[in-house]
């Protein structure tokens, strides 16, 4: 009896605190539903599915004051600056951080729900931390996932683009011309392209070819596109004499680098797909010997 009572104590306990927490929800979403329109409007359907909901977030991270300036800050603002690019890094911090809050909210009014009707004991409450340090985690896992994407998606894609330089340079056209005509034909909308795009209305705007080109490399991010700049920049100072024949060995270079990268990802994947093999294999041992099993505890 005395552990029924508990039992219905610790219920009454979780129903408040999900009632608290489901009305603060509701005062919270009606007070920033309309401040915050103008963030959620810009923000993607498919990458911020909980968009509609993200006022709670950034209202309670305005009211916390929230500095940016650990380092954890800076490790995700370098992130987000690589994703979103230098004007958007701020805003998408935000972003980031009044998604990772709502999360959290949404995951503690979940553990306050299960708790009415489960019984509230260290379990259930390390359960309820370990859920919260959970979403917390892949948050920014996912973020630091989504980098690397972009990443390896450049790293596949450059040489065909030092490929394309290479016979824009070679039929006469000058680095920077070259370099307009591959990304403003091409109609992909790629990391690699977009970024391409950026450097050449960068130097239409006036920004000189060394800066714009050493911009493009940091923002890439990316060891071949960051050895192809300097190497381009280096001959370009002694006149483009020697360019064709460094550019063909960069494109060599860059596709081997493609070749050791796509066979690296393929043994990625295969690693990936050795715990579904066995769960698989696992599988069709039980249904196939339990039969047998059976059979021999009858005898």
């Amino acid at each position: 009896m005395p552990m029924d009572g508990d039992n219905i104590i610790g219920g009454f306990i979780m129903a408040a605190f999900f009632t608290v927490l489901a009305v603060a929800f509701g005062i919270l979403y009606s007070l920033s539903r309309k401040k915050y329109a103008d963030i959620v409007c810009v923000l993607d359907k498919k990458e911020f599915p909980l968009k509609v909901l993200l006022p709670v977030g950034l209202i309670i991270l305005d009211a916390l004051k929230h500095s940016y300036n650990t380092g954890y800050d800076r490790k995700l603002a370098m992130a987000v600056t690589e994703l979103y690019g230098h004007r958007k890094a701020l805003l998408m911090l935000r972003v980031h951080w009044a998604n990772k809050i709502l999360l959290v909210f949404l995951a503690l009014l979940f553990a306050g729900f299960v708790g009415m009707f489960a019984e509230v004991d260290a379990g259930f409450l390390f359960f309820c931390a370990l859920m919260v340090v959970a979403v917390i985690v892949l948050s920014d896992r996912e973020l630091y996932e989504k980098v690397r994407k972009r990443r390896q998606a450049i790293q596949l894609e450059f040489p065909d683009f030092v490929n394309k330089l290479t016979l824009l340079v070679n039929a006469g056209l000058t680095v920077s011309k070259a370099w307009e005509k591959a990304a403003m034909d091409s109609q992909r909308q790629t990391p690699l392209y977009k970024e391409l795009c950026i450097t050449v209305q960068a130097i239409r705007s006036g920004v000189s070819e060394y800066k714009a080109y050493e911009e493009f490399a940091k923002r890439c991010h990316v060891p071949a596109v960051t050895r192809f700049v300097t190497v381009v920049l280096q001959n370009i100072r002694k006149g483009n004499s020697e360019m064709v024949p460094v550019l063909r060995l960069l494109a060599d270079e860059c596709w081997e680098m493609r070749k050791n990268a796509a066979r690296r990802f393929g043994e990625e994947a295969s690693t990936k797909l050795l715990l579904p093999m066995m769960l698989m294999f696992i599988a069709i041992l039980l249904i196939v010997g339990m039969p047998a099993v059976l059979a021999l505890r009858n005898i």
